[in-house]
């Protein structure tokens, strides 16, 4: 058993989950890639909708108390009634009681290099100075914000000093070529080796007989154009919704497609079930949550999203075309995001003041007349995040070995005979 356990690699992700759905995403579909029969993967999450999705073997989650964001520094508790400080201060508690305990090979942050109101430096530091075999990751998606936000952010922070005395390495969830966080966030000479880009990260692909199911379960024929209308989490999801049903209601009759709209767990309930009402009148069904929003993705023939970083990445996969309508505010991330994909020829995008019923419906035609073309792009864009995160797990997991027998090493070393 002993022997069992040592060659069990255990890796501890770290989520921090304010709001939304895009990082606990991302995290399981990393985990998923990461995880064998010899590999452990546990999750730190403060996601409310942990739960809902189905884990796979050699993976699980520890549920740390949700918080929410009021103002650009102001976090409260998400569900239980307790003051900010406690609730933060549970979940630092928790995060490097856990860490002491599971004792990871491969700590993995996602986003946040300190973690939520630096829950997570408690950790690291302990990683350093009391587990210093652990290799420590921040993982960041593609584009976090507009550059001088960030440099500006990370200099308050201390993060650049950070990120040089508690990293092994920082993982970029995107291509270089489309967006260099190492000169945008100027990230400074020395660690700048340590900036692997692994590429953006693949979700996993459907056959066709499975699109079919999927449209088939909806009503939605061969011939039909399916159009699916997704927010993410939905918090501030109702601005784009609303959107695309005054399209409606300016063309009732000449809108041919049929339509899904995924409204999102966080929106209101209230505001969720005055658009589903709306919607009914053309005939729209409208979903608050779907735990696998890929197949829709997949059978639909044009996805109109906000752009965020998991839902885009969904789309390149599926290869789906796509049109962006991006939040602009509080943070410039997905408008960016849609501006370098734009110029890449894989999706289009329509900025967010400038919507009317008229260009969205322009819009729509346009992609599904050039459909093919998107498509083809996309089929020429290689999605390598998962493959090169693997490479260098399979990399540090190769040290271990090696740190592992001493007796290997040392015969490897030039005989002194003659």
């Amino acid at each position: 058993m002993k022997d069992r356990e040592k060659s069990i690699y255990n890796i501890l992700m770290y989520s921090h989950d304010t709001y939304g759905l895009g990082h606990i995403r991302r995290t399981m579909a990393i985990a998923d890639h990461l995880r064998d029969e010899n590999t452990n993967v546990l999750i730190l999450t403060g996601s409310p909708l942990a739960g809902r999705f189905k884990f796979p073997e050699q993976v699980d989650f520890v549920r740390i108390p949700g918080m929410i964001k009021r103002t650009n520094d102001d976090y409260q508790s998400l569900s239980i009634r307790i003051d900010g400080k406690q609730a933060l201060s549970i979940r630092t508690n928790i995060i490097l009681a856990t860490a002491q305990t599971f004792k990871p090979n491969l700590f993995i942050v996602d986003k946040e290099p300190l973690g939520l109101k630096k829950e997570v430096l408690p950790t690291l530091q302990w990683f350093k100075e009391k587990h210093p075999t652990t290799k420590t990751i921040l993982g960041l998606r593609d584009i976090l914000d507009e550059s001088t936000v960030i440099q500006k952010d990370w200099q308050e922070k201390g993060v650049y000093a950070y990120l040089e005395e508690l990293y092994s390495e920082i993982w970029v969830y995107g291509n270089k070529e489309i967006y260099n966080p190492i000169e945008m966030y100027n990230i400074p000479a020395p660690i700048q080796d340590r900036v692997k880009f692994t590429g953006y990260i693949p979700r996993k692909t459907l056959c066709l007989k499975k699109k079919q199911a999927v449209r088939q379960r909806y009503r939605i024929m061969d011939e039909d154009k399916f159009v699916l209308v997704t927010t993410g989490g939905g918090g501030d999801g109702f601005e784009m919704i609303d959107h695309f049903l005054d399209m409606h209601d300016y063309y009732p009759t000449s809108l041919p497609f049929k339509a899904i709209i995924i409204t999102g767990p966080f929106m209101p309930k209230r505001i969720r079930e005055d658009l589903k009402k709306r919607a009914q009148k053309f005939g729209i069904k409208t979903i608050p949550f779907h735990p696998r929003i890929e197949e829709l993705i997949a059978a639909a023939d044009l996805v109109i999203s906000m752009g965020g970083y998991n839902t885009i990445c969904e789309i390149l996969t599926q290869q789906t075309p796509a049109l962006i309508i991006p939040r602009e505010c509080p943070r410039q991330e997905q408008l960016i995001r849609a501006k370098r994909l734009k110029a890449q020829g894989l999706l289009d995008y329509l900025p967010w003041t400038e919507v009317t019923p008229q260009k969205l419906r322009q819009k729509i035609f346009n992609l599904i007349k050039h459909q093919d073309m998107y498509i083809n792009k996309m089929k020429s864009f290689e999605l390598t995040g998962l493959d090169t995160m693997l490479a260098r797990l399979t990399h540090f997991k190769n040290i271990v070995t090696q740190e592992n027998q001493p007796e290997a090493v040392e015969n490897l070393k030039p005989s002194n005979c003659s």
